[in-house]
């Protein structure tokens, strides 16, 4: 089959596909993305307090951001010619940029970060102005976007001519603006949704990407240590926690509320959307905390700093999933949607009480109660017939 080298974008949407998959660039663009995360995990891989968290979050926060601009812009536009394919990679240059940045983020290096963000987002506004130039129909939300999007990217510009701590102020601003952007699009997103196949096995996708990482953490921490038996129990109940965690999401996983932005309720939509953003920092912290607890139980210490890293992760991840859970009306009724949500915010509970109060717990100990805490979860849910109908 011919296919011309430059084809303009087209409104992929109404195209009437009923099924979207990933395509291979979308796959290979994915990859940038891996080792962004890695270079955001990597700032917790020491003693750590809330302020070093928080810092991780901000960073963290940029990269998912940009991985979303571009699938929600592809699942409506993407043409997969020539220029959309150079203007992939050279997002992939920034990304890249970002991560090369993102080990020195917060500190010497914070101005090369802010600048590689902009950088991604401009790419992504100049596609948008590309397709509301070819698509009439799409001139409304893309005007939209692109005012809302180009104001958070110059606040982001700004704030290399600030000074810290202020200059966290700025980003933390221009993320409020770039996230609230879409929130009043309800009436324009409407015309032209998003594919509610395709979206929901991107951000699968992305969890993959992020549940790998952990497992990547678990295997390090192990590695950089002689084996012994404590660090190789404490290494598979790691193993454990990401399996039951991908076990909860991906069998219940459903791009059912993401459906409410097709008749314009934005809230549900981005609801469930957003849920996805604690879920994946969650992820990528609880491989870390694992492969701090390995260490921990060679020396046979375990910090607060430690029972927090990885407890707070793993709560995270549940509340999240309780949102998710909450809002995914393939799980049944509404009655049975807060049960489940319940179970989630249950065990999370338990899991803060245990990074409170666990001071007296070895590093086995503390780590095999968390990974019970999320095997319940799988237990009630097979118990409970919570599996889903439905594929991504």
């Amino acid at each position: 089959m011919t296919r011309s080298l430059w084809q303009p974008p087209r409104l992929r949407t109404a195209d009437g596909e009923e099924e979207r998959r990933a395509t291979w660039l979308e796959l290979f663009y994915d990859l940038v993305f891996v080792a962004a995360i890695a270079e955001v995990a990597h700032t917790l891989g020491k003693e750590i307090d809330l302020l070093d968290y928080l810092g991780y979050v901000l960073l963290f926060v940029p990269i998912w951001w940009s991985w979303v601009g571009a699938t929600f812009y592809a699942t409506r536009f993407d043409t997969d010619d020539l220029g959309h394919r150079l203007l992939t990679l050279l997002q992939m240059v920034a990304i890249a940029v970002l991560a090369v940045n993102a080990s020195y983020g917060l500190g010497k290096s914070a101005d090369g970060f802010a600048l590689s963000y902009v950088a991604v987002r401009v790419i992504l506004i100049g596609q948008y102005l590309s397709a509301g130039y070819f698509v009439p129909s799409a001139r409304g939300l893309v005007n939209w976007y692109t005012k809302g999007f180009g104001i958070a990217a110059a606040i982001w510009l700004g704030s290399i001519f600030v000074p810290m701590p202020a200059k966290f102020g700025l980003w933390i601003l221009g993320l409020m603006v770039d996230f609230y952007t879409p929130l009043n699009a309800g009436h324009l997103v409407v015309k032209i949704p998003p594919s509610f196949s395709h979206i929901p096995e991107r951000l699968g996708l992305f969890t993959i990407i992020v549940l790998g990482e952990a497992v990547i953490a678990v295997v390090r921490g192990v590695t950089e240590l002689e084996w012994g038996v404590l660090s190789a129990a404490v290494a598979l109940l790691g193993l454990a926690i990401a399996f039951t965690l991908w076990w909860l999401y991906f069998d219940s996983v459903d791009g059912s509320p993401l459906r409410a932005m097709g008749v314009g309720n934005m809230k549900i939509g981005l609801i469930w959307l957003y849920a996805h953003l604690p879920l994946a920092i969650g992820i990528a912290a609880t491989g870390v905390g694992v492969e701090h607890l390995i260490k921990a139980a060679k020396t046979g210490t375990l910090l607060a700093s430690d029972r927090w890293l990885l407890g707070g992760s793993v709560a995270i991840c549940l509340l999240a999933l309780a949102v998710i859970h909450l809002i995914t009306c393939t799980l049944g009724t509404i009655r049975r949607r807060k049960i489940l949500a319940a179970y989630r915010v249950g065990s999370a509970a338990f899991i803060l009480l245990l990074a409170a109060f666990g001071s007296p717990l070895s590093p086995l100990a503390l780590i095999g109660l968390v990974a019970v805490a999320c095997a319940v979860q799988v237990v009630l849910g097979l118990l409970g017939g919570e599996r889903s109908k439905s594929q991504i």
